[in-house]
């Protein structure tokens, strides 16, 4: 699933200055003719560590379940877990 987001990532990357002429246009038959993954609609944010696409922080770039592992054991600068 990694590997399927990088590839549509490509696609998108690909694709955005064309897509930005073609609306600048109004050229909608033009862009039903690109190809489906060449939206960015289409891009989910997903763990750069697992793939996991749910409990996704952007911030960090990693699920809910890494970053409270990583926070435990010390890897992310600045962070700790919370006591009052």
């Amino acid at each position: 699933m990694k590997a399927r987001e990088v590839k549509r990532q490509k696609l998108v990357d690909k694709y955005a200055a064309k897509r930005a002429e073609l609306k600048a246009n109004g050229d909608y038959i033009g862009l039903q003719k690109l190809p489906k993954n060449a939206s960015p609609v289409r891009l989910h944010n997903r763990c750069k560590l697992t793939g996991r696409p749910k409990g996704y922080m952007r911030q960090f770039g990693v699920s809910r379940i890494n970053f409270r592992e990583m926070a435990l054991n010390g890897l992310i600068p600045g962070v700790r877990k919370a006591s009052w």
